[in-house]
Formats: C-alpha cells, sequence, structure tokens
C-alpha cells in the first residue's frame, strides 16, 4: 500500500516538477516588471526588451550580466527598507531566467502573453502636465566641473502641488546631477541678466544671494534614477509666480558638448485634497578627510529630525564611494531601523527611493548616514594618480557623504525657518 501511495504522489507531483517556463507566460511579464523601466524605447537603455527576438538576439549578454549580478541595478539590499519600483530580482527569478536559457528559451503559446506596457517614451510616467526647459542650447566648455544655473518661469499663477518631477538631460554623456531649486525672490533672474552666457555660474549652490529654506529644493537628476508618484495627500509646493532654477553639473573633461534639459512637473488632480507637503532635508557631513591609500575609509553624518513622517531617501556619493547606509535612531543614538543599505555603491546607478509605507520620526529621533570610501589604486574608478587626499567637494573628483530625505513635518512652519547651508568648497 505504501508503493502506491508513494508512486501516486510521484504521478502527481511530476507535471508541478517538470512544468516548462516560457517566454510568453513567465519571462516576458518578468521582463515587464523587472526590466523595462529602462529597456523600452527612448530611455536609458542600449535596447528594448519588449519580444522574444530581442530576448534571442540578446540571449548571451543577458545570461552573463544576471549571472554576474551586474543587471538589473538595483542596489538596496532587500533586508533594510522596502521601496517602491524595487526593478531587483529574486534569487528564484535569477535562476528561473537562468534556466529558461538553459532549456532554449522557449517561445510558449502566443495566447499567454500579457498586455503591452504602454508606450511613454522618454517619460517614465507618462506625459507630464507642464514641461519647462533651459531657455536655450548651452554650448558646455571644455573643462572638468562646471555648474551652471538656468532659470525658467515655472508659468504658474496659482499655487499649484506636484506628484512628480523628471529631469531629461539634454546630454547625458557630461551631465553629472542635476538640482531643481525654487526661487521666489527673483534674485536668480538677476543673476542670469548680469552673465553674457545662458545662465550664470553657481558653484556649490544656487547662486549668490538666492536663500534656501527647507522647501526650496523641487528634486533632481541622478545617472540611473527612477521616478513615482508620491502618495495621496503629499505632494510638493510650488508657489504661484516662481521660478525654477535648473543646475546643471557638467563634467565634460576635455571634449566640446551641448545640453538643454527639460523637465516634466506631474501635478496633483483638482480632486485630490494636499494636506502633507513634502520638502527635502539633508544629512550631510562637509568635514571630512581621505587619506590618500586608504581602502576602507568611513565618515559619518548625523541629522536630529522634528516629528515627521520620511517617504523618500536619496543617498549620493562620488567615484570613491563603496558603502552607504541610513540609519534611524532615538535621541540617544539607539538604532531603530536602517531605511536604506546599498553595499555596492556605483555612481552610474543611484535613485530617488521612494518607501513603500513612511517611516515615522519622532522629535529628537536621529537620521544617521555612513558613507564608505575606497581611495586606493585598488579601486578602478579612482580619477587620481597619483593618489591623493580627498574632502568633501563639489567636483566629480572630490567625494560627499550625503543623504537626501523626503520628509513631511508635523509642524509645517518650521519649513521656512529651516534653512539650507551652502557649500562653496572648491578644491
Amino acid at each position: 500500500m505504501k508503493l502506491v501511495l508513494s508512486l501516486f504522489a510521484s504521478f502527481a507531483l511530476a507535471p508541478l516538477a517538470t512544468a516548462e517556463v516560457t517566454y510568453t507566460k513567465e519571462i516576458s511579464r518578468l521582463f515587464q516588471e523587472k526590466c523595462q523601466g529602462c529597456h523600452r524605447a527612448g530611455d536609458i537603455a542600449p535596447f528594448a526588451l519588449d519580444s522574444y527576438e530581442a530576448a534571442k538576439t540578446w540571449g548571451t549578454d543577458i545570461q552573463r550580466v544576471v549571472k554576474d549580478r551586474i543587471m538589473p541595478p538595483w542596489k538596496p539590499t532587500d533586508a533594510h527598507g522596502k521601496f517602491k519600483n524595487d526593478f531587483g530580482l529574486t534569487e528564484d527569478e535569477r535562476q528561473m531566467l537562468l534556466d529558461w536559457f538553459t532549456a532554449g528559451a522557449p517561445e510558449g503559446d502566443p495566447a499567454d502573453m500579457p498586455e503591452a506596457q504602454p508606450e511613454t517614451g522618454e517619460w517614465q510616467l507618462g506625459e507630464p502636465d507642464a514641461v519647462i526647459r533651459m531657455p536655450e542650447l548651452y554650448n558646455v566648455p571644455r573643462r572638468k566641473d562646471i555648474y551652471r544655473c538656468f532659470v525658467v518661469p515655472a508659468g504658474f499663477d496659482e499655487d499649484v502641488w506636484v506628484k512628480a518631477v523628471q529631469v531629461v538631460p539634454g546630454n547625458r554623456q557630461v551631465a553629472h546631477h542635476v538640482i531643481l531649486y525654487i526661487d521666489e525672490t527673483g534674485k536668480s533672474a538677476e543673476l542670469d541678466a548680469k552673465d553674457e552666457e545662458p545662465g550664470y555660474e553657481c558653484f556649490g549652490g544656487p547662486g549668490q544671494g538666492v536663500q534656501l529654506s527647507a522647501g526650496s529644493m523641487l528634486g533632481g537628476w541622478v545617472p540611473g534614477s527612477r521616478q513615482a508618484l508620491l502618495p495621496d495627500g503629499v505632494g510638493l509646493l510650488l508657489p504661484k509666480g516662481a521660478r525654477i532654477i535648473i543646475q546643471m553639473h557638467y563634467f565634460p573633461a576635455g571634449k566640446e558638448y551641448a545640453d538643454q534639459t527639460k523637465v516634466g512637473l506631474y501635478l496633483a488632480k483638482p480632486e485630490e485634497k494636499l494636506n502633507k507637503r513634502m520638502v527635502f532635508l539633508p544629512v550631510v557631513n562637509t568635514s571630512f578627510r581621505i587619506p590618500a591609500g586608504a581602502k576602507d575609509q568611513a565618515v559619518n553624518a548625523a541629522f536630529p529630525m522634528p516629528a515627521g513622517n520620511i517617504y523618500m531617501v536619496v543617498p549620493h556619493m562620488h567615484l570613491l564611494g563603496k558603502k552607504i547606509e541610513v540609519n534611524h535612531t532615538n535621541f540617544l543614538g539607539r538604532p531603530i531601523s536602517t531605511l536604506i543599505k546599498i553595499d555596492d555603491w556605483d555612481f552610474n546607478w543611484q535613485g530617488f527611493y521612494s518607501f513603500v509605507e513612511p517611516v515615522r520620526m519622532n522629535n529628537l529621533d536621529q537620521l544617521r548616514v555612513t558613507c564608505r570610501f575606497d581611495n586606493s589604486a585598488d579601486n578602478p574608478k579612482n580619477p587620481s594618480n597619483p593618489l591623493k587626499e580627498v574632502r568633501w567637494g563639489e567636483g566629480t573628483e572630490d567625494e560627499m557623504c550625503l543623504a537626501f530625505m523626503g520628509v513631511t513635518l508635523d509642524n509645517q512652519s518650521l519649513i521656512d525657518l529651516i534653512k539650507l547651508q551652502k557649500h562653496n568648497n572648491r578644491r
């Protein structure tokens, strides 16, 4: 009797054990969820991954980068923080994809195919409600690091709430990063008028005399960043009559390029009730030194938070960065949770990471950032030869230990009282 039951169980489980994975049923859905955010027409990836033919054509490359964990380039570790639009592969998904190629990449029944993703071109969230752009084409000079601010009227005659911002660099080959500032004073327009070239020089901030509060930052762009809409009831406030400063950090390194970056604004719907204004607060250390040859130099930063909620974290380092994490502690420094941890930092794959659920902060709780740097000859990305001591600075060959936190404050009157420090450290 036991033998009969054993044979019956084997036959019953056999279809499950030998079920064939196909492109049309499993792989196409995996590509949609984890790959097509970049591998689609008009985006940053070198080819679209939206058909069986594309998967077969690029199969050798896909297997290599998936096996070597180069792709997909999702950097946060699984154990810390849960984020929207997580495109990292689980171990089961990674193995399923590799096994599918090993089995000859069976196509499957066309009837099993999912609906195609909507085509949005260069706009990740579809067509924006408003698009602003640099007023004219800018010819980037042949220097290593250039900070240039371009002033654009937002064009709204009433306050508007922004749910998402996407920056599309006009030339990614020279764009190091982009920061968007809000100017209600008109000072940026004065600076622009005094400069004969398009825009004006603004190394270290939005320009001399432009005042920054916690609500002055609208968003930005770093290599590899993706966008997500803010939750219901939460938005960035863009005051009526304001100007938007597009601060471009260029790094052309000896070759001439032209650029005309643009910005897409996604606005709250008229029926949405907005009662939480998100602002960006920095957790930053600007006084560190990384000795020449140091292979694992730790740098720490801390910031005492007012009571509120954290919706987004934007960690940032440059080329010497190895690891970065942001921790939430109480006022005594005792750990509560790790908000994000990245163990294999890559300057070319950064992110605006939006939490699935907001993180609650109480008065006097602290946010702590720990950065680790490799300033040795073993770091292939080290730009210095011979090696040199590296400090905080705005240049690409300088370093930063920084995390911007997208937060809402329980006491919103604090927003205008918190002034953001401008850093003008030039090496």
